[in-house]
């Protein structure tokens, strides 16, 4: 049966553009799997997806047009019923069968499978495939319905719904169109290229002649990564004739890749005395309202030059980038104007403001959260021996430029206009610099704070919000975080673990917790499940960067509160695994473990006098003999050699569980082999729970 390359295309208004490559993606795969799921394709027919502002398409290689006969087997019912105690067929599996219109002689060949607790009667017959021309529309229809569209649209006169009306339906297999109606509209061939630079409606051969033919007649380049690659290319080579660089560029790039169809590059000039703006502002404005891409020098400052994705080619585009130099004039004005409004106010008078923002509504104002962020930070900066006055500072003017008109107008310039307004009320650089740095980061992969000082107020920022949201109940949930809490709690870890800082985290919970008056954190146990909530974030962080699960279980089970040692204890824990007395002393610590879980009694210290084995004397001795090279090792933080030490016991270890009996009916020996286990825990536990690792 022959095989062809099918083409399916939508061909609508323009689709939303942070959404399309989603769109494009789901279309085809969706598409694909319809097709495969009824044996007229493979599952792994090559597939290619196209999406563009103005279509949604796909072509799937090797359709047949109609699919092979396939065996289908039925479930019939329960022996019990359908047999008679002959064996012979009941009324009710004769009427069964000639509603199917299984003929009577069909009986003998059923099987008889037992289906949960019966036994049942089980009918196996041939059936024709399906043929494409009778299943495509409905396959369609269902991925147009499968898409991720937060809100649907009616046009016209009839009932079809989608993310923004559609036009046109092409639905060609090989060079034949597939007849079927989708969005009320009757498949053809026809399809539409540029709006404005195509030569008009456009005839689609066959469907391997899409995309050539869409490029070459209707000036659309249709497939999302090739267009992107496109204007990468394009971009970048602009950038080098002009001498300059992009910066970072790549999500702007994905959005103005979803706003055109045929892209051109062209080169745009703002006047030289907006740069007397910071900027940031700049750029932002640029990239954020105009989609342009500014250019900088070696250095990375900002030039006066920018970049234009167009979606038109012209010989002559003076008009296109005179036109986009008149948009974007107004807008730089509009950032200076901020600029220099917000020079004429200090910081520090700008507080008084932020007792009329509200942070939350049992939480107090931003000026309330601003005294506690002063505190907290002094605090930490005291703990890391930094300059607290600083910290402090800092603290204080770390939320002043909220109200500005800068960040009014740019929310996300927060904390980087504070550092310039700081600057210019002549704040110290340190002050300024941490100012913009307590948001840090902001993401995954961003930049920590550096230096002391903005370390102090990146962490009451972030714990003073953890502790809060926590002590009134507003814990994240499933897939809510409204108040970012998760990010919050992995910002803390990042500069404690990468900076690092010998902090103490349940103290800095406590410390963060002490800054909230009498009665507003209600729940009393809110810092022992932030600890737990931080170290299950410790665990995700560790576990996506590659580390074993066992591993990590082993250090977190110990609930360490010094995070910056985490990475240390978990490499010497990796080291020990490689040892060859790894998995005996494992086994054993597990074995110790359930002992002392199951005893209650109290016990202290072992008593030499009271060992009597030779095995327990023995491993008493080694023991005494090694703890203080290996608590020597771990005061030092060499964790690894510390293990490595300890290794040496597992010979009288082996021999102690071969040829000591723990439990026996004499209290005082019990008792005394109990102390000996728990002393042997605590020396092999130290930097982590090794029974973990069993």
């Amino acid at each position: 049966m022959s095989q062809k390359t099918l083409l399916v295309e939508l061909l609508t208004e323009e689709l939303p553009p942070k959404a399309l490559p989603r769109l494009g993606e789901r279309f085809g795969e969706s598409i694909a799997a319809g097709l495969a799921a009824l044996g007229l394709a493979t599952a792994t027919a090559a597939v290619r997806s196209f999406a563009s502002p103005r279509r949604l398409a796909v072509t799937i290689g090797d359709v047949l047009a109609e699919a092979a006969a396939r065996s289908v087997t039925e479930k019939l019912m329960p022996v019990s019923v359908a047999l008679d105690v002959d064996g012979r067929p009941t009324p009710a599996l004769l009427k069964k069968m000639a509603a199917k219109g299984i003929p009577e002689a069909a009986v003998a060949a059923f099987e008889r499978r037992v289906d949960g607790k019966a036994e049942s009667l089980f009918h196996t017959r041939r059936v024709a495939g399906d043929r494409l021309a009778d299943v495509l529309a409905g396959i369609v229809q269902d991925a147009v319905k499968a898409l991720p569209i937060p809100k649907v649209m009616r046009w016209g006169d009839g009932d079809a719904t989608f993310v923004r009306p559609v036009h046109k339906l092409v639905m060609l297999h090989g060079d034949r169109v597939v007849d079927g109606r989708v969005l009320d509209l009757d498949a053809g061939r026809t399809s539409c290229g540029h709006r404005f630079m195509s030569r008009g409606e456009i005839d689609i051969a066959t469907a391997d002649a899409y995309e050539p033919t869409l490029r070459a007649e209707g000036k659309v380049v249709a497939h999302f990564n090739d267009r992107r690659r496109m204007i990468d290319e394009l971009l970048r080579s602009e950038a080098s004739r002009l001498q300059a660089s992009l910066g970072d560029y790549a999500d702007l790039l994905d959005e103005v890749n979803a706003l055109v169809e045929h892209p051109s590059v062209y080169v745009g000039e703002f006047e030289q005395e907006f740069l007397s703006v910071p900027q940031e502002c700049l750029i932002l404005t640029m990239r954020a309202n105009q989609k342009y891409f500014p250019l900088f020098d070696a250095d990375g400052r900002l030039q006066n030059r920018f970049l234009i994705v167009s979606n038109m080619a012209l010989a002559d585009p003076s008009n296109i980038v005179l036109g986009n130099q008149r948009v974007v004039r107004p807008r730089l004005a509009d950032a200076r104007f901020f600029f220099q409004q917000d020079l004429k106010q200090s910081l520090e008078s700008r507080l008084p403001r932020l007792r009329n923002v509200v942070y939350h509504n049992r939480l107090g104002s931003q000026f309330e959260r601003v005294e506690r962020l002063e505190r907290l930070a002094g605090i930490i900066a005291d703990h890391l021996k930094a300059d607290a006055g600083m910290a402090r500072r800092a603290a204080r003017l770390a939320k002043a430029d909220l109200v500005c008109e800068m960040v009014g107008e740019f929310p996300e310039l927060q904390g980087v206009m504070g550092r310039y307004y700081a600057r210019h009320d002549g704040e110290a650089e340190t002050v300024a610099d941490a100012i913009a740095a307590h948001y840090q980061p902001r993401f995954a992969g961003d930049a920590l704070p550096s230096g002391n000082v903005a370390c102090a107020t990146a962490l009451a920022d972030k714990l003073d919000a953890l502790v809060g949201f926590f002590g009134i109940g507003q814990l994240p949930t499933g897939d809510k975080d409204p108040f970012g809490l998760r990010r919050s709690a992995l910002g803390v870890l990042r500069i404690l673990i990468e900076s690092p800082l010998p902090l103490e985290l349940d103290r800095l919970i406590a410390d963060a917790a002490g800054g909230f008056a009498g009665g507003v954190l209600d729940r009393p146990d809110c810092a022992a499940d932030l600890l737990d909530f931080m170290l299950e974030r410790l665990r995700h962080q560790l576990r996506e960067s590659g580390h074993p699960a066992a591993a990590i279980d082993a250090v977190l089970a110990l609930r360490p509160t010094r995070v910056d040692l985490v990475p240390a204890r978990l490499e010497a824990v990796l080291a020990f695994q490689q040892l060859p007395e790894a998995k005996s002393l494992a086994a054993a610590n597990k074995r110790i473990v359930n002992i002392l879980k199951k005893n209650d009694e109290e016990i202290g210290e072992p008593d030499l006098a009271l060992l009597q084995e030779e095995a327990e004397k023995a491993l008493f001795r080694r023991m005494s003999e090694l703890a203080p090279l290996a608590r020597s090792h771990y005061d030092n933080r060499d964790y690894a050699e510390s293990l490595k030490i300890l290794a040496g016991l597992r010979d009288d270890v082996d021999r102690f569980f071969a040829e000591v009996m723990v439990n026996v009916d004499e209290p005082l020996t019990r008792r005394n082999r109990l102390a000996l286990l728990s002393q042997l825990a605590g020396l092999m536990n130290r930097v982590a729970d090794l029974s973990r690792l069993s």
